[in-house]
C-alpha cells in the first residue's frame, strides 16, 4: 500500500469544478493583481477568524516580515521567539535588521516553553524604566545591549502556543506580540481561533499548509486599523494610490489566481481539520502499546489541527528508512535547530544551547497527515512501525 506524506491530487479533485469556475473568473476579467478576488477572499479569511482585518501577502514570511516592519522593529531590536521552529520565524527577524533571541521548546507541545521565556528575561536584560535591553552579563556577546521589542510565538506542526502565559509575559516587559500562525490555519485557543489573539498574526498559504494556494502566499491578520492600513501600502510599494507613495514599501501582493483558490478551500477547511483530528485519533491507538513511539499530546483548552503529525522515534533513521522500503513517505521537522545552522553560527550559540530542541530534532519522525488519508492507509502505517520494532 502506498501512503502520501500528502495528497493534493485527491483534494483537487473534490475541489475542482469550483477552483477552475474561479479561475476562469479572474482570467476573463484580467484583474490579476489585487483585484476583487483577493477583496473577497481577505474579507472571508477575517469573517472565519473572527478579526477586523487580513491583508493578503506574496508568502507566510513576507507575512512576518512585514508584520515586524510595521511595528517598527529593525536594526538595535530583538526578538524572542523559539528555537524549534522552521527558519523562516528567525530569518523574518533577521531580514529587518533586528536580531533573533532563541528560547527552548517545551517538550510537552514543541512550543516555546514560558518558563524558560520568563527565566531568559529575568536573568538577562535589565528595565531602566523606558526599555528592556540585553544586559552586558548576556553571555551572548552578539546580542547584548539589544532591545527586547517583540515575542513571536509560533504554533507549531498545528498546536496553538501557551498565549495566555506569552501575552501575560508581554504586557509585564512591555513587549508586542506577533504570532507566527503560519501551521494553524483553523486551530482553536481557548475557544478563539490562532491569529486572532495577539497584536498581528502571519499566515502561509504555500500549497502543503492545511490552508494552501496553488504557489506562495501570505497574509496578515489584525485587529488594528491603523496597522492593517499600514500593511496594506507596504505590500504595494508604499501606496494606497498608484504613483503616490506614503512609506518606502515593498512588492509583496496575494496574486487573485492564488485567492480564487483559497476561496475555494476555505468553506471545507474546518471539516479537513477534523479529518485530520480523527486520524490523530486513530495513529495514537494504533501505536498506544508501542512504547518506543511517543505520540504527540494536544494541550488543555485548545483545537490542534495537526499541520503535521510527529512522533519521537527511538532509531529514528532506520525507522524512517524502513516505512520507506513500504512506500510510505515520511518527513523530518526539523533535523538541524536553526542555531546550529550555518545561517546562523554568528549569533553565538553553541551545541547544548537548547537540549530539548536538539534532542528533539535527534528523534522526531513527521507521519503522513491529510485529511484525505483513509483508515486503512493509517492502520498500515501503525503496523509498519510496530513490525520495526517487533522486529529489533
Amino acid at each position: 500500500m502506498k501512503v502520501p506524506f500528502l495528497d493534493l491530487k485527491t483534494q483537487f479533485k473534490t475541489i475542482e469544478a469550483d477552483v477552475r469556475a474561479r479561475w476562469e473568473d479572474v482570467l476573463a476579467n484580467t484583474s490579476f493583481i489585487l483585484g476583487p478576488a483577493v477583496r473577497e477572499f481577505e474579507q472571508e479569511f477575517a469573517g472565519f477568524l473572527g478579526c477586523k482585518h487580513v491583508v493578503g501577502l506574496g508568502s507566510g514570511l513576507a507575512a512576518l516580515e512585514l508584520a515586524l516592519r510595521t511595528l517598527d522593529i529593525g536594526p538595535g531590536s530583538a526578538v524572542l521567539l523559539p528555537a524549534n521552529t522552521f527558519i523562516a520565524t528567525a530569518l523574518a527577524v533577521s531580514g529587518v535588521g533586528a536580531t533573533p533571541i532563541l528560547i527552548d521548546m517545551d517538550p510537552r507541545t514543541y512550543n516555546i516553553d514560558p518558563a524558560k521565556l520568563t527565566r531568559f528575561i529575568e536573568q538577562h536584560c535589565q528595565d531602566d524604566g523606558s526599555a528592556l535591553s540585553v544586559s552586558n552579563s548576556c553571555p551572548l556577546v552578539s546580542i547584548r545591549g539589544s532591545l527586547p521589542r517583540a515575542i513571536m510565538p509560533v504554533h507549531l506542526f498545528g498546536q496553538p502556543t501557551d498565549m495566555d502565559e506569552i501575552l501575560a509575559i508581554a504586557a509585564r516587559y512591555g513587549l508586542r506580540v506577533i504570532e507566527d500562525a503560519c501551521q494553524s490555519h483553523g486551530a482553536r485557543y481557548k475557544g478563539r481561533r490562532t491569529g486572532t489573539l495577539g497584536d498581528m498574526a502571519a499566515f502561509s498559504f504555500y500549497p502543503g499548509k492545511n490552508l494552501g494556494a496553488y504557489g506562495d502566499g501570505g497574509a496578515v491578520a489584525t485587529n488594528d486599523d491603523a496597522l492593517a492600513e499600514q500593511i496594506a501600502m507596504c505590500r504595494n510599494y508604499g501606496s494606497k494610490k498608484k504613483y503616490y507613495h506614503e512609506i518606502a514599501g515593498t512588492n509583496s501582493r496575494l496574486d487573485s489566481l492564488q485567492a480564487a483558490v483559497l476561496s475555494a478551500k476555505l468553506p471545507h477547511l474546518d471539516e479537513w481539520n477534523a479529518a485530520r483530528r480523527r486520524h490523530a485519533e486513530r495513529y495514537a491507538a494504533g501505536l498506544a502499546d508501542c512504547p518506543q513511539v511517543a505520540c504527540p499530546v494536544t494541550a488543555a483548552d485548545r483545537d490542534h489541527v495537526f499541520h503535521l503529525y510527529v512522533v519521537r522515534a527511538e532509531r529514528r533513521d532506520a525507522l524512517q528508512a524502513y516505512l520507506s522500503e513500504r512506500e510510505i513517505s515520511t518527513g523530518l521537522h526539523y533535523p538541524i535547530p536553526i542555531h546550529l545552522t550555518d545561517a546562523y553560527r554568528d549569533l553565538g550559540y553553541q551545541e547544548g544551547a537548547f537540549p530539548e530542541t536538539e534532542r528533539a530534532a535527534q528523534d522526531m519522525l513527521s507521519l503522513p497527515m491529510c485529511a484525505e488519508l483513509t483508515d486503512a492507509q493509517v492502520d498500515y502505517v501503525c503496523e509498519c512501525i510496530q513490525a520495526f520494532y517487533a522486529g529489533e
